[in-house]
């Protein structure tokens, strides 16, 4: 799709120096692999609740139907068997937990940040911010300081931890690395989004359904962006660039998804209004980042979604008039990873740049100028960020 002749600022539809763009990414999971039709029988006989037939059989549906292949945990046979505690349902057992997080966290995040300086091509050294997400963990100084050390970035380094953002997080750390690579001179902004989702993890419960739900979809994942404005054309290149980002909460929809850190983990609360809360308000975001650009068919942009779960997507597909090939992206990463949480739509960020590849096609965006971002969670707050491929 050629550039949109419209009446708009320069700075939002050119290709103005000093906007954010994305130069380098890179993504890591754990070694575990969880293939989901097996997990059902895995998940009973490691929580001890093989007792529980009916419980089982619910929960055998539920990962049929939820679309996902397998996923990654850091959570092994070995550590479960080793901490009970965390197989319970409602065990003390914050601690272990914590202990696992403040391990695994940045070490994951630091594997995806390795391949995403590599992809970025210039040294660790020329970073000038760090942004670290997490949605588990509250320990200090954090996984962002762990992350300096582990990859041998500057002390100088400027953080921002970003601590229980949840699914949403993907589109924050765009936010927030656009504002700082714009706003400092010759930034480079590290981004790293690291989720270990087993601060969850837990056994059945006949009294929290939705609980079970959340043992279906989610697994562990991190990845990672570089970003900075005025690309050097020397030596990066640029993949997207970042035109614009707004937040928003979906009204009414208060309670949806909440997740409270207790001593026995991170508790979840999912309610089955979710898809249709989202789907109600996709509408008038989406209309809201394309005006400018004057385009009103949603398929005349490309779609780097997060992939929330089967029912979301569908919803999305239905609400907005989606050709199937337009979501095939966060398709595919919630069939082979689940839901990684914030780190999970830049999952599909490279899974979109890497299929163009494939496909010799001009833009990371599969052809396409133009893009949008979508990341939601917790709240239920929306992150929309418009994107650009040069």
């Amino acid at each position: 799709m050629g550039r949109p002749e419209y009446d708009a600022p320069v700075s939002i539809i050119g290709k103005s120096s000093g906007r954010a763009a994305i130069l380098g990414i890179g993504t890591a999971t754990p070694p575990n692999v969880v293939e989901q039709n097996t997990f059902p029988d895995y998940y009973f006989k490691i929580t001890k609740s093989e007792h529980m037939v009916d419980l089982k059989a619910k929960f055998t549906r539920i990962c049929e139907s939820s679309m996902i292949k397998k996923r990654f945990m850091c959570l092994t046979d070995e550590v479960l068997r080793a901490n009970p505690s965390i197989a319970a349902y409602s065990s003390p057992s914050l601690d272990v937990r914590q202990e696992l997080m403040d391990i695994e966290v940045p070490k994951l995040g630091a594997a995806a940040a390795v391949k995403a300086l590599k992809d970025w091509g210039r040294p660790a050294s020329d970073v000038t911010h760090l942004i670290f997400c997490s949605s588990g963990g509250a320990s200090m100084p954090g996984a962002d300081y762990d992350c300096i050390q582990l990859l041998g970035l500057p002390l100088s380094t400027k953080r921002f931890m970003l601590y229980q953002q949840g699914c949403f997080g993907g589109g924050t750390v765009l936010r927030l690395a656009k504002d700082i690579a714009e706003n400092n001179p010759a930034a480079r902004v590290l981004v790293v989004c690291s989720e270990i989702t087993s601060i969850g993890f837990r056994g059945p419960c006949e009294t929290h359904m939705e609980n079970l739900i959340g043992q279906a979809l989610f697994g562990d994942g991190a990845a990672s962006l570089v970003v900075g404005a005025n690309p050097n054309p020397d030596v990066e290149k640029t993949s997207f660039e970042i035109i614009s980002a707004s937040q928003n909460i979906i009204p009414g929809s208060d309670g949806a998804i909440v997740g409270k850190l207790r001593e026995v983990g991170l508790m979840f609360s999912l309610q089955p209004a979710i898809p249709a809360h989202i789907s109600g308000s996709v509408h008038n975001l989406v209309e809201e980042a394309l005006r400018p650009l004057g385009v009103q068919d949603c398929n005349e942009v490309f779609w780097v979604v997060h992939p929330g779960g089967r029912a979301i997507l569908d919803e999305m597909e239905k609400k907005l008039g989606l050709k199937k090939e337009k979501l095939e992206a966060t398709r595919e990463v919630l069939r082979e990873y689940g839901n990684m949480w914030s780190s999970c739509v830049l999952f599909v960020m490279e899974v979109m740049r890497r299929r163009s590849e494939e496909r010799r096609m001009r833009t990371a965006g599969e052809g396409l100028e133009w893009g949008l971002l979508f990341g939601f969670g917790p709240g239920l707050t929306a992150e929309t960020v418009l994107l650009r491929c040069p």
